[in-house]
């Protein structure tokens, strides 16, 4: 069981770092929409380029801060029911729903791989004149972004397992 904490625990590690990434491509949102709003506003200008950079910046943020938001347990559940369950309910749901999850990531990569090397093999960009040329690399991170939350479901499961072991022992 020592190992597999210690596995669970490098995960959360591994997890925190993405986090960071979060969070500053967060601040970069934030500066890129309001720089284009003062623009669009105090000088009646802007450009195709940042205004679909905004959307550009919100998919890492979604796709990598999704397994960030699963190991602080800021992810949603319905918390009027499952406050109501005992303890080993409740730890035995964690575990249920963290293999689910680990499951629908698999999916989801294996589905994602062939459209994202299609964007890649045609080198996709914006449709729109003046836009971002990288649209394929927007479309690399849905496979990324589903490892890392498998990665970390597989770490909740790992913790969670632990967690009904120490129950049992009580």
């Amino acid at each position: 069981m020592k190992y597999a904490a210690s596995v669970a625990s490098a995960i959360d590690t591994f997890i925190d770092r993405f986090g960071m990434v979060t969070a500053w491509t967060s601040f970069a949102l934030v500066l890129v929409m309001a720089t284009n709003v003062l623009l669009r506003y105090l000088f009646s200008t802007g450009s195709v380029w940042s205004q679909e950079l905004e959307w550009h910046l919100l998919v890492p943020i979604s796709l990598l801060g999704m397994s960030y938001a699963l190991r602080h347990g800021e992810h949603v559940r319905v918390d009027i029911l499952f406050s109501r369950y005992p303890e080993r309910t409740k730890i035995i749901g964690e575990i249920v729903t963290s293999i689910l999850s680990l499951l629908v990531c698999l999916i989801v990569i294996r589905l994602s791989i062939p459209y994202v090397l299609q964007s890649w093999n045609y080198s996709e960009g914006s449709a729109n004149p003046g836009g971002i040329p990288y649209r394929y690399a927007l479309k690399a991170l849905i496979p990324i972004g589903f490892a890392l939350f498998a990665l970390q479901s597989f770490a909740e499961a790992i913790k969670w397992t632990i967690k009904l072991n120490e129950v049992k022992a009580l």
